[in-house]
């Protein structure tokens, strides 16, 4: 079994940063891709960015320059750095991770979410 567990989420002003974690836990033997979405109210659920098995990166273009998608096989971990933060970035920040199990299996997992608030 696979748990993953999201943090670092908070009430930023804009313009400030904020460096999401999304730290996978069980049988996990690598990350292979990893996607972060964000569901606001009242609006469809958005992809953000990914990385996938080979370190492609994409971004939507609403946070293309001013965030950056990373993952750590080692510690489990994928993050999400925000930087000059907007209020219309303000929403749930879920991570979907797809896991390379210990016993050489792959799935997606997805994470509690996070709340993002950038406000003055």
């Amino acid at each position: 079994q696979v748990h993953l567990v999201e943090s670092g989420g908070d009430l930023v002003q804009p313009g400030g940063s904020l460096t999401l974690s999304c730290v996978a836990s069980g049988s996990v033997f690598a990350i292979k891709s990893a996607n972060w979405y964000r569901q606001a109210p009242e609006k469809q659920r958005e992809l953000v960015a990914t990385i996938d098995v080979r370190s492609n990166i994409d971004y939507a273009d609403s946070v293309k320059g001013r965030f950056t998608i990373s993952r750590d096989s080692a510690k489990s971990t994928a993050y999400l750095q925000m930087n000059n933060l907007k209020p219309e970035d303000t929403a749930v920040y879920l991570c979907n991770l797809e896991i390379l199990s210990t016993r050489f299996t792959t799935s997606f997992y997805w994470g509690q979410g996070t709340q993002v608030t950038v406000s003055s």
